[in-house]
């Protein structure tokens, strides 16, 4: 089986983590690095996808209050539409090669949400899909919605190697939801393993199973990459 790299960073900015990407990619691209999962968590952001002027709309808050609360607002370059990340939520941006099996951008998203599920169903919760919606859901995980989202999708692929990815909420503050119409979906909510489960999560825990379910989903061999101190690379 090809290699996955596993590289966790620990909390990263979001210009920083996408400087990484574009370089990493690149690398891939050029064939000099494996197939590399970066696993981080975020301080406060809302994201826009490729369709950003469209996804402004979906931000509820004005400037000072995001400026209040230290949230920035950065043009992803992903697919999908406005969402948050911050502090308590996996983040996973997967740099694969989908080449030369692979070559279904559809397929590819089902894999992230079967990795999700799969994750989800370590901590005994069940969450599924939606007919025509990215991402995976459960019922109950929201007081005023019958569904809520757990781990939400985002993605890039250029020349069949993948950036940006998903984010899988664990200990999130879910107020911070409140300041977008998330993935521009009003009708449903957002919910997270801590709301589910009536208690905080290890994300370490949390980040090991995306480890096992990436390297079983995607069929890779998994090694443990350290950054440099210092260096997110």
């Amino acid at each position: 089986m090809r290699l996955l790299d596993i590289r966790r960073l620990g909390r990263v900015s979001y210009a920083d983590a996408l400087v990484l990407q574009h370089a990493l990619v690149d690398e891939r691209k050029a064939d000099r690095i494996p197939d590399t999962l970066l696993l981080l968590e975020h301080p406060h952001v809302l994201t826009l996808g490729v369709k950003a002027a469209g996804a402004r709309t979906h931000i509820v808050a004005g400037p000072e209050r995001l400026a209040q609360l230290g949230v920035d607002v950065f043009e992803a370059g992903r697919g999908g539409d406005a969402t948050y990340h911050g502090p308590g939520q996996v983040i996973g941006y997967p740099i694969i090669d989908l080449r030369p099996d692979r070559q279904d951008v559809h397929r590819y998203v089902r894999d992230l949400e079967d990795v999700m599920m799969r994750v989800a169903a370590d901590f005994a919760v069940e969450a599924r899909r939606i007919a025509g919606l990215t991402g995976i859901w459960v019922s109950g995980g929201s007081t005023d919605q019958p569904e809520a989202k757990l781990g939400a999708i985002g993605i890039r692929i250029s020349r069949w190697v993948t950036s940006h990815g998903f984010a899988f909420n664990v200990n999130t503050d879910l107020e911070f939801f409140r300041l977008i119409v998330p993935c521009g979906i009003a009708d449903r909510g957002v919910t997270s393993l801590e709301h589910l489960l009536g208690r905080a999560q290890s994300m370490r825990d949390v980040e090991a199973r995306f480890v096992h379910h990436m390297g079983s989903v995607f069929e890779r061999d998994i090694r443990m990459t350290v950054p440099c101190a210092g260096s997110l690379a």
